[in-house]
């Protein structure tokens, strides 16, 4: 078709040409204004030919350099999505890179610990028995027993088999979780879950325990570090003893850990037991105090004794003070017509909590089981509860994360009237 136009178009002009001469011909214009009108006609016909060709391939030339700016453009937006994403790629295999030496060290300690824990056992002095052979027996069971423990231990951590238990701790009157406190369970391979009772029986004879104690502790941060990244405004109780923090070989490692997790200060507050901060020893006060000057907070659990040390507590920045629901409200008696607490009888019982509050402290009113109790509880101005009437202890989830108030002053309940009680019996 393309070679045929030509050929049509010369025709057409042609057939112009000559229709215009043979006009001028036939009017009497002779033989020489009809050539002279061939001509010119042919001429004119070529020139419209011309610039109308033209006209139509820079039409063309236009709309190709626009096509070829445009897959230019498109050219250098694809160029550069692929340079976004190139530097993306080497920004997850530098954080991969870093995860892996972070997972690389976690194991190293986890199996230096382990190690630990496998001499401690192989050290350990045999139980005096009445009979050699007994003695023997025994030994023997109690080493099988020991290294069945060691061994789903250390599965168990290895293969992030340790989960995190959250218990809510909520704000009085308005019931709003401000705070966790953390429980580790163990899972052996089967899936199924290890209670503390149930290992302890064998642990404490092999002299494990603490060691134990090193290593959940141990990932009990490191799922808090996890944790604290959803929801930093969340604060999490974390058990740890006074053997960890007397411990020379772990209690080293774990304060480096610490010191590159200085974020998680406002998110995780170290509990221990009353009988175990009243006793602790120098090694122990100083290790606490590094934790301190990093940030971190303690609270005091397993009161049993109200009439507390309250310039020790503010020295060492225990912050929360954890008391039984039933145990302080079975403190309550009445003196002189005035409602006391038995361990302190010249301090009304509604201002225990403002003492303390005083000294930086807070009480947190545990193992609430009542309604009833919650109405005491808000009487003597406590600003924190825990129990099962608030939430028991859950397996950490994404929905556990729900969205929590940061503890304020503003939280602390404001009784609306004193206190008004009835004593029997000298027992509340």
């Amino acid at each position: 078709m393309r070679r045929l136009t030509p050929a049509l178009l010369g025709a057409t002009y042609l057939c112009v040409s000559l229709t215009v001469a043979l006009s001028l011909w036939r009017n009497g214009g002779g033989w020489g204004s009809g050539v002279s009108a061939f001509v010119a006609t042919i001429g004119l016909c070529m020139a419209l030919h011309g610039i109308i060709a033209r006209i139509i391939e820079n039409t063309a030339i236009r709309a190709e350099m626009d096509a070829v700016r445009e897959a230019h453009k498109i050219l250098i937006d694809q160029v550069e999505r692929l340079d976004a994403r190139v530097a993306e790629v080497a920004e997850t295999a530098a954080a991969d890179a870093h995860k892996s030496e972070e997972i690389l060290d976690e194991v190293h300690l986890l199996e230096s610990l382990v190690e630990r824990m496998q001499q401690r056992l192989e050290e350990r002095p045999a139980a005096a028995s009445p009979s050699p052979l007994a003695a023997r027996l025994g030994h023997n069971s109690d080493h099988r027993a020991a290294g069945l423990l060691m061994d789903t231990v250390r599965e168990a951590l290895t293969e992030n088999r340790v989960d995190l238990y959250l218990q809510p701790v909520v704000a009085l009157p308005q019931r709003k979780t401000v705070f966790y406190e953390s429980f580790s369970r163990l899972r052996d391979e089967t899936g199924r879950v290890m209670m503390p009772a149930e290992y302890l029986t064998v642990a404490e004879p092999g002299g494990l325990v603490t060691a134990i104690d090193n290593l959940l502790l141990f990932r009990c941060v490191q799922i808090v570090r996890r944790l604290a990244a959803k929801d930093r405004r969340v604060g999490i109780f974390c058990n740890i003893s006074m053997a960890s923090l007397a411990d020379e070989s772990f209690f080293p490692q774990f304060l480096d850990l610490l010191k590159d997790n200085r974020d998680l200060a406002g998110a995780l507050i170290f509990e221990v037991g009353q009988a175990a901060f009243d006793t602790r020893g120098p090694i122990e006060a100083r290790n606490m105090g590094r934790l301190a000057e990093l940030g971190f907070r303690f609270s005091l659990d397993k009161v049993t004794n109200l009439d507390l040390d309250l310039q020790d507590l503010a020295r060492a920045d225990v912050k929360f003070i954890k008391i039984g629901a039933e145990m302080l409200l079975n403190e309550l008696t009445e003196v002189d017509g005035r409602l006391v607490l038995r361990s302190l009888p010249d301090l009304a019982a509604e201002d225990f909590a403002a003492l303390n509050r005083r000294y930086g402290v807070e009480i947190i009113a545990e193992k609430v089981e009542s309604e009833r109790q919650v109405v005491d509880i808000l009487e003597l101005d406590i600003a924190y509860g825990q129990g099962h009437l608030f939430g028991e202890p859950r397996a950490i989830k994404d929905s556990v994360l729900a969205e929590a108030t940061p503890p304020a002053p503003a939280l602390r309940p404001q009784p609306a009237h004193p206190l008004a009680r009835r004593v029997v019996g000298g027992r509340y």
